[in-house]
C-alpha cells in the first residue's frame, strides 16, 4: 500500500495525556517513531504494548524538539515522512490526500496541512483551498520529502525549541526547494499543550527563555550579529520593563516570565548555547 511509504515522527515530552489520541488518529499500517525526550519507560512500555505500528524510543535526557525528531528521522526507511507534535490529531483521510497532493507539485521540500485551531494554523483559512507556495511553515505537523534532505540536512540542533523549522524552511528556500500548504490536508491542533498541565510554570519560563535565545541566533545566523542585535533590542527594553512593573506590584510568576526572556537574550547575545532546561 501507497500509506507503507511514509514514516510519522513525534517528538513528546510529558505528553502521557495527549499522544494516546495522537496515536490513534494515525492509520495502523503506518510506522509511527515516538522520540520521548522526559525518558518515560511506563509510558514506551504502555504504548509498545497496545500498538504493534510504534518504536517509543527514549532519550535518556531533553533533547528538545529539533534534535529529538532528527533521531527520529535519522530511523526512517520511507520516502516520506510526517512530524507531528503531541497534541496533533489527523483527520481520516489526511494521509492519503497528501499522496494525492504530491502528483501536483515539482521539487517540494516540506508541505504542509492545516488546522481548525486558527491560533496555531499556518495560515488564515478561506474558501481558496488550492494548494500554496510559501516561505514558511509552522512545525505542529509537516510532510517532509526525505531524498531532498539528504544534501540540505534536517534542524539545527542548536535550536532547543522555537524558529527550528524557520530555520529550516529558510535552507530549503537557500537550496530553492519548494514549500506549500495545502488546504485540502487537515489536522486538529489544540497548540500549547503537548505537555501535562501540571508542568505548565516551569514550562513557561522555559518557552520565554528560548523564545528570545532562538529569535535571537535564528537573525544573527542569517543575517548577522548587528542584524541580530537591531531585531532583538525592542523585546529586551520591553523585557526589562515588564520585569520590573510586574516585581513592584508583587506579581511573582509575571516577572519570572519576563526575568526568564531577559535571561534569554543575555544568553544567546553572548554565544551562549541554549542550555537551559525546564525545572520540575
Amino acid at each position: 500500500m501507497i500509506r507503507q511509504d511514509i514514516t510519522v515522527i513525534i517528538t513528546s515530552f510529558y505528553s502521557g495525556e495527549k499522544i494516546f489520541d495522537c496515536i490513534n488518529s494515525i492509520n495502523k499500517d503506518i510506522k509511527i517513531i515516538i522520540i520521548e525526550n522526559s525518558n518515560d519507560k511506563l509510558l514506551k512500555k504502555e504504548i509498545q504494548s497496545r500498538y504493534s505500528n510504534v518504536n517509543c524510543i527514549l532519550s535518556e535526557e531533553n533533547l528538545g524538539y529539533g534534535a529529538g525528531n532528527n533521531l527520529g528521522l535519522s530511523m526512517v526507511e520511507t520516502n516520506y515522512a510526517l512530524i507531528i507534535n503531541p497534541d496533533v490529531t489527523l483527520k481520516n483521510d489526511a494521509i492519503d490526500k497528501f499522496f494525492l497532493s504530491i502528483n501536483k507539485v515539482e521539487n517540494f521540500g516540506i508541505m504542509a496541512p492545516v488546522s481548525k485551531n486558527e491560533k496555531y494554523n499556518n495560515f488564515n483559512i478561506d474558501t481558496d483551498k488550492n494548494i500554496k507556495e510559501v516561505q514558511n511553515v509552522k512545525g505542529f505537523a509537516m510532510f517532509l520529502n526525505m531524498k531532498i534532505f539528504k544534501n540540505v540536512g534536517f534542524f539545527d540542533e542548536n535550536f532547543f525549541f522555537y524558529f527550528e523549522e524557520i530555520d529550516l524552511c529558510k535552507r530549503l528556500q537557500n537550496n530553492n526547494i519548494k514549500i506549500f500548504i495545502d488546504p485540502s490536508i487537515e489536522v486538529n491542533h489544540l497548540g500549547g499543550s503537548s505537555h501535562n498541565q501540571k508542568i505548565n510554570e516551569p514550562m513557561e519560563l522555559s518557552r520565554n527563555w528560548h523564545w528570545m535565545w532562538s529569535s535571537f541566533y535564528y537573525h544573527k545566523k542569517h543575517y548577522g550579529y548587528m542584524s541580530g542585535i537591531i531585531k532583538i533590542l525592542p523585546k529586551l527594553l520591553s523585557s526589562i520593563i515588564k520585569f520590573i512593573i510586574y516585581l513592584l506590584i508583587l506579581k511573582k510568576f509575571k516577572s519570572d516570565v519576563y526575568k526568564y526572556r531577559v535571561l534569554g537574550i543575555f544568553n544567546s547575545v553572548l554565544l551562549k548555547k541554549s542550555w537551559y532546561r525546564p525545572k520540575f
